[in-house]
C-alpha cells in the first residue's frame, strides 16, 4: 500500500513510532548532503532545514519532509544513515518497518459458514527446531514506566534523567580472520546487533554499533570510549560484547584475546572518572567454556546456604578525610553462561541470552530494577532446552548468570518524561 506520495505505509508507520527518538538524535549535517547527492531532498529543502535553529528542530523538519520524497525516500535515508555512522537509527527503523510488513502480509482469518474458524493442523515440530526455520527476530518494544512509579522509587536509585541515559556500545564479532584463526564465523550474531541496537535505543542509549575488530582493536575502542567526553553529562553506560569466548576472557577476529579483567579495568573509577558513582552495565555473549551443560533430571528438594559475614571497622580517627572509592563500583554484568560452559545461539533467532535479554528489559524495565531483570533472564535460559537429535547438543542446557558491585538499586525509567527532563 503506498502512501499520498508514494511512500509504502510500512516505511512510514516505522518513522512515525520512532519519531521522537529519531528527532533527539540524528546528526542531520552529513546526512543532508547524502539525501541532496540521491535527489530525495533538494538545494531549497536542505537550506529550510538548516535554517532552523535548534538540530531538534532540523530533524523534525527532516522527517516532515520525508514521508513525501517517494518511494525510494525511505532506502535512501537507511543508506544515509549507515553512511554516516548512524547504524542503531537504520537497524531500529528497519526493525520496525519489517515487523510492520510483517503483520500486514498475514491472511486474513477464514470463517466456515457457522461463523467459526477452521481448526488448524497440528504440527509435531519441537520448538527450538521451528525457531531455527524462521527469518529473523520480531522486535519487542519497551513499555513506558508510569508517573507514580517513578515519583515513588527515583529518589533511592541511581539518577536516571539525563537523555539520552548514557552511552551504548556493542562490539560484535561475527567473521573471524581464517588466514590466522580456526575460530568459526557465528550466524546469528547479525541478529544479536539488531536486537540489542534496539533494545537500548528504545532505552534512550545513545548507541554505536562496532563489527569485526581484533584484539588490540577492541581494547583501543574500548579505552577511547571509556574516555568519551559524554559520560560526563550522562547518568549511565551500557558495553555489550558479543563474540567467541573463554572463561575470562573474548575473541578478537585475529584469534587473539581480550581479558574481560581489563575491559572492566578500563571503566573504573580510576581510569573512567567521568563514571564515578554512575552504573556501569556490562553484557558478555560469549562462551566461557568448551562444554555444553548436559543438564541433570530434576529431584524434588531444597537447598540452603549461609554465609556468615564480618566487618572490621578502623577507629580512632579524629578528624574527617577526603572521601574514598574502591577501584571498581557500580558495575553489573551479565553473562550468556557459567563458567567452563558453552554459550548457545539460533542462526536465526540469535542467541538465547540475547534474546531473554531483549524479552525482558522490555517488558520489566518499567517496574523492575536491572538486577531484578537479570533473575528474570536466568529464569528463561533455565526454562530452554536444545532440540539437535543426533549431536552432544540435544536436550542440552544453558544458565546465565551476572555480577554486581551497584550500590543503589538501577532502574531504567523507560519513557518517563520527568526523567527526561
Amino acid at each position: 500500500m503506498l502512501g499520498e506520495f508514494g511512500m509504502s505505509q510500512c516505511h512510514q508507520e516505522a518513522l512515525k513510532k520512532h519519531r521522537v527518538i529519531l528527532a533527539k538524535q540524528l546528526v542531520p549535517g552529513e546526512l543532508l548532503q547524502h539525501l541532496l547527492a540521491a535527489d530525495i531532498l533538494t538545494d531549497e529543502m536542505v537550506e529550510k532545514i538548516m535554517s532552523n535553529g535548534t538540530t531538534y528542530s532540523q530533524n523534525v523538519e527532516l522527517l516532515s519532509l520525508l514521508p513525501k520524497r517517494g518511494p525510494s525516500a525511505f532506502k535512501e535515508f537507511c543508506l544515509a544513515l549507515v553512511e554516516t555512522k548512524q547504524e542503531h537509527l537504520e537497524h531500529m527503523i528497519q526493525m520496525q518497518a519489517k515487523f510492520k510488513k510483517q503483520i500486514s502480509d498475514l491472511p486474513l482469518p477464514v470463517q466456515e459458514e457457522n461463523g467459526h474458524r477452521p481448526k488448524r493442523a497440528r504440527k509435531d515440530v519441537a520448538m527450538e527446531f521451528s525457531l531455527d526455520s524462521g527469518d529473523g527476530p520480531v522486535p519487542h518494544f519497551v513499555q513506558p514506566c508510569t508517573d507514580g512509579f517513578y515519583q515513588k522509587l527515583h529518589r533511592q536509585a541511581y539518577r536516571m534523567q539525563s537523555l539520552p541515559r548514557g552511552q551504548a556500545l556493542i562490539l560484535s564479532n561475527t567473521d573471524f580472520d581464517t588466514n590466522v584463526t580456526e575460530l568459526d564465523p557465528r550466524p546469528g550474531g547479525k541478529e544479536d546487533e539488531s536486537t540489542l541496537c534496539h533494545l537500548f535505543t528504545e532505552l534512550s542509549f545513545q548507541v554505536t554499533l562496532i563489527c569485526n575488530k581484533s584484539s588490540q582493536d577492541m581494547k583501543n575502542i574500548l579505552v577511547q570510549f571509556s574516555r568519551h567526553k559524554d559520560h560526563q553529562s550522562a547518568d549511565a553506560c551500557i558495553v555489550a560484547l558479543l563474540s567467541h569466548g573463554i572463561e575470562g576472557a573474548v575473541y578478537g577476529v585475529d584469534g587473539e584475546l581480550l581479558k574481560l579483567d581489563d575491559v572492566f579495568s578500563f571503566f573504573d573509577n580510576a581510569s573512567s572518572p567521568n563514571l564515578q558513582n554512575k552504573p556501569k552495565m556490562f553484557f558478555i555473549q560469549a562462551c566461557r567454556g568448551e562444554m555444553p551443560d548436559v543438564g541433570v533430571d530434576q529431584l524434588d528438594g531444597s537447598e540452603r546456604a549461609e554465609s556468615p559475614g564480618c566487618e572490621q571497622r578502623d577507629a580512632g580517627i579524629s578528624k574527617p578525610q577526603k572521601p574514598r572509592l574502591p577501584t571498581q563500583s557500580d558495575m553489573i554484568c551479565g553473562y550468556a553462561s557459567l563458567k567452563g560452559t558453552a554459550a548457545l545461539r539460533n542462526t536465526k533467532q540469535g542467541s538465547w541470552f540475547v534474546q531473554a535479554l531483549n524479552i525482558v528489559f522490555c517488558q520489566r524495565a518499567k517496574d523492575r530494577h536491572v538486577a531484578d531483570m537479570l533473575v528474570e533472564v536466568n529464569a528463561l535460559i533455565k526454562s530452554r532446552e536444545g532440540y539437535a537429535p543426533g549431536t552432544e547438543f540435544h536436550r542440552c542446557k544453558e544458565m546465565s548468570e551476572f555480577t554486581s558491585s551497584l550500590c543503589k538499586d538501577l532502574y531504567l525509567f523507560p519513557g518517563h518524561p520527568q526523567a527526561n527532563s
